[in-house]
């Protein structure tokens, strides 16, 4: 069983706010980007669930989360969460310096199958021990079953760069040891640190150790480590396997936009690599698939 805890869902109104930061002046802007980067124009909410849904078939994956990729794209991951209910798992990103912050988070989460905030504050540029942050968090510990997703460590947004579009991201703001007075404020909400902290790997093993809320996913290259000398994959799996341990660990891909679709060279990777280090099957399966499930249980 493989379940996807890292998938983006870039939608048609994604697309269209990249247009606008792009300039670009079309009837259709959103693809006009796609036809610029020579992707596959996403269609609607609709249509890009099922493409996903035919996509997760082909590579045997059961489940994946679905991240609305901009403030404000909550929709359209709900859609698709609601048409594919089984499937998805809606998660959202939120910028909590923008007025009504909260407000929205607890509309989102009324919609079925919405279950994740996501905060990028490098991307957004704010401390995570903002009072705007402590607003939305508590507002998301609040619903039973919900959870947070916070970018840390190095953030690089690879269509911005193919569209030369700047990146004014501040990555002092994404230090994992900034989550502690929030993961101890909040002691039963799960909180996912993507790509085992994406350069801040000691600080999210420190953080997580700490606090047994605390989750990493495994998800993209993990290009990463080349700021740590000497560092491999199998290393960082062996070493948060011992302090974090196979419970917290979630398997994701970072898979974002097609014709690319599912990113099965991650899966493959990281399978090997679990073998390689003597990993059982339900080591494995916790990882791949299990872990995912007890935090995101099926709908009923």
């Amino acid at each position: 069983m493989i379940n996807d805890a890292h998938c983006h869902f870039f939608s048609s109104r994604f697309f269209d706010v990249l247009a606008q930061q792009k300039g670009l002046q079309a009837d259709q802007p959103g693809a006009a980007v796609t036809t610029l980067l020579d992707w596959e124009a996403p269609g609607t909410p609709e249509a890009l669930a099922d493409r996903w849904v035919s996509e997760l078939d082909r590579h045997g994956v059961k489940r994946t989360s679905l991240i609305a990729s901009i403030p404000g794209d909550e929709e359209s991951v709900a859609v698709a969460v609601q048409r594919h209910p089984t499937r998805f798992v809606g998660f959202f990103m939120v910028d909590p310096t923008q007025p009504g912050a909260p407000q929205a988070v607890e509309r989102t989460l009324g919609r079925a199958g919405m279950r994740c905030a996501c905060l990028f504050p490098a991307m957004h540029r704010y401390p995570l021990w903002d009072d705007t942050v402590l607003a939305v968090v508590d507002t998301l510990a609040e619903h039973q079953g919900s959870a947070l997703f916070v970018h840390c460590g190095v953030l690089s947004v690879g269509v911005r760069k193919k569209l030369g579009l700047p990146s004014r991201f501040e990555m002092r703001f994404g230090n994992p040891l900034d989550l502690q007075a929030l993961a101890l404020r909040h002691p039963k909400l799960p909180i996912i640190i993507p790509h085992f902290g994406a350069g801040l790997f000691s600080e999210a093993l420190m953080i997580a150790d700490a606090c047994s809320n605390v989750y990493l996913d495994t998800s993209s290259s993990n290009n990463w480590i080349k700021y740590h000398p000497g560092l491999t994959l199998p290393a960082v799996f062996r070493q948060a396997l011992t302090v974090v341990g196979p419970d917290r660990l979630l398997f994701g891909t970072d898979s974002s936009f097609f014709p690319r679709g599912w990113q099965r060279a991650v899966l493959e990777q990281q399978h090997t690599v679990l073998e390689g280090l003597g990993a059982d099957d339900s080591v494995r399966q916790r990882i791949f698939g299990l872990n995912f499930d007890r935090l995101f249980p099926h709908p009923a």
